[in-house]
């Protein structure tokens, strides 16, 4: 028609001919080998990790093959990496290994080794130059999947390289002679018939031996995937593919307060602050008044004020951070009335402190009553880690740091915690306080030497209660010694079946105590006997409970 344009057909001239287009194939992944070759040294760092791992850990029984690991596996990867720089992080990661190690040595735990693998990734991170945040040391470890194999590859690669040769026809030189001595060899011992016996026996025992010894230390299937495991992470640290988020420094950045406008939260944020003042002042004048500065009388509920409501306390100040932190952030932080916000948030802040003190207050209260326990050592951290975030939060707030700023601090503050009770020796401190306590006259602490657990750190401590003057205690922990004897003896017997990986010096340093002082509590290695003894000493203590 008219004034109609016909549409245009785009047609393919390949198609139109008759010719199918080849299909599209999935690009390479291009691997550039120029920057970053593959040296005889990076070999020989995968190599040694490998080994390491497999006589420490895979064939390993205990803390002290850990401890060896993470003391040589960060040298071993500083020795594999092309390059490298000495930051304030890389000599913090190094202290926090060596303090790790000495208590992996002295009395391990799990949770050591879990922050032994962890500080191992951090210490590779930070000499390349990032700083190892929590959130950033996960990715920085989930990389070594990916960078594992790159790193395979680049290797697979670079194997004809590094690969010895002789120009060609030159193994001749050497094989053609070996092979010519081999021959005329076997043939002069078979033409010596007692020769060729001896000989004989030699090969037989030789092969006999060399089958037995290869078949006892033949690597299991199992053993062979940890190989390529370790093998797998080790090149993934040294070849590290880092996510380009990990580059990103903005958060250290102090925000911009160029252009002053109104928060549309800003009247909500100040009114509830100010109600949240009054709150918590009319409350600290009750908590003031009630427990502290007076006698608690008998029958007084304990375990509801300074257990049960420390820990509700210590959720009320870690909320408040929350709060806090939400509060200060996007466009309050450009609102001219923001000073105002401030004050009102430094009063509230002091009221805090005030609240946490409290905290500490009912713990000790707690302690007080009935001695130390170690799930009264981890109350304290807990509300220690709560007021150090709170304090972080108000550096923010002074600072105008960012969230994303925030958020990377407060998850050091719990992991730096968690750090620091790891290494805690727990039960030094919990028996030597209640230890001290029950010789110095208050009996009610010897409940929790007979509720709870003790570990190596702790038994020996409990030695100067066979002094005590009250006899069912004195009599109940020469039973209770007794019974550790035996189990630190057989504990003995059984590290020495499994080798050095196994060994701890608290063990060592209880097992020398023991052995000593044994006739103190001789008459308790009947079983009846000792039975009896601490039937009697745990239906004494729980008057206390």
């Amino acid at each position: 028609m008219d004034g109609e344009q016909e549409p245009k057909v785009f047609s393919n001239p390949a198609s139109a001919a008759g010719v199918v287009p080849p299909r599209r194939q999935a690009p390479e992944i291009a691997i550039d080998t120029r920057d970053n070759p593959v040296t005889w040294r990076e070999l020989a760092a995968v190599g040694s990790i490998v080994l390491l791992a497999d006589l420490s850990l895979f064939r390993g029984h205990g803390y002290a093959g850990c401890a060896l690991f993470f003391l040589l596996a960060p040298g071993l990867l500083l020795a594999g990496m092309k390059s490298w720089h000495r930051s304030v992080s890389f000599w913090i990661c190094g202290a926090m290994l060596i303090l790790l190690v000495a208590k992996l040595l002295w009395c391990g735990a799990v949770l050591l080794v879990f922050f032994g693998f962890a500080l191992t990734v951090a210490t590779a991170m930070s000499v390349l130059g990032y700083p190892p945040f929590v959130l950033e040391l996960i990715v920085y470890a989930s990389q070594t999947i990916q960078a594992g194999y790159l790193g395979l590859v680049q290797y697979w690669r670079a194997a004809s390289r590094l690969s010895p040769h002789l120009p060609r026809g030159g193994w001749l030189n050497i094989g053609l002679p070996v092979a010519a001595v081999f021959v005329f060899g076997c043939i002069f011992v078979l033409a010596n018939p007692d020769l060729a016996t001896a000989f004989g026996e030699g090969v037989d025992w030789f092969v006999s031996n060399l089958r037995t010894w290869l078949f006892d230390r033949l690597p299991t299937p199992l053993e062979m995937l940890f190989w390529a495991l370790v093998a797998w992470v080790t090149i993934g640290l040294l070849r590290p593919v880092v996510p380009s988020a990990l580059r990103d420094r903005e958060e250290d950045v102090v925000l911009a307060k160029a252009v002053h406008e109104p928060a549309p939260l800003y009247l909500p944020f100040r009114n509830m602050l100010v109600m949240v003042i009054g709150l918590f002042a009319a409350y600290l004048i009750f908590e003031f008044a009630t427990l502290w500065f007076r006698e608690f009388p008998q029958g007084f509920y304990y375990s509801g004020y300074a257990h049960e409501g420390a820990a509700w306390l210590t959720i009320a100040l870690a909320l408040a951070t929350v709060i806090i932190s939400l509060v200060f952030r996007g466009s309050v932080l450009c609102d001219a009335r923001l000073p105002q916000l401030r004050k009102l948030a430094w009063a509230w802040s002091l009221e805090n402190v005030l609240l946490a003190f409290a905290v500490y207050n009912r713990l000790f209260i707690y302690v007080g009553f009935n001695g130390m326990t170690r799930m009264r050592i981890v109350g304290l951290f807990g509300i220690t880690a709560v007021l150090v975030g709170f304090i972080v939060v108000l550096v923010k707030i002074a600072q105008n740091r960012s969230f994303l700023w925030l958020i990377r601090r407060q998850l050091w503050t719990l992991s730096i915690t968690v750090f620091v009770f790891a290494l805690t020796p727990l039960d030094a401190i919990v028996v030597g306080y209640n230890v001290r306590r029950i010789l110095d006259g208050d009996l009610a602490p010897s409940v929790q030497c007979s509720v709870h657990p003790i570990s190596a750190e702790g038994v020996v401590l409990l030695l100067p209660l066979m002094e005590c003057s009250d006899d069912i205690i004195r009599e109940g922990v020469a039973a209770m010694l007794a019974e550790r004897e035996q189990i630190v003896e057989d504990r003995a017997i059984h590290q020495r079946r499994e080798g050095w990986t196994s060994y701890q010096l608290s063990d060592a340093w209880v097992l020398r105590d023991l052995r000593a002082d044994r006739d103190a509590w001789g008459s308790y290695r009947d079983s009846l006997k000792r039975d009896e003894a601490l039937e009697a000493f745990h239906e004494y203590v729980y008057q206390w409970y």
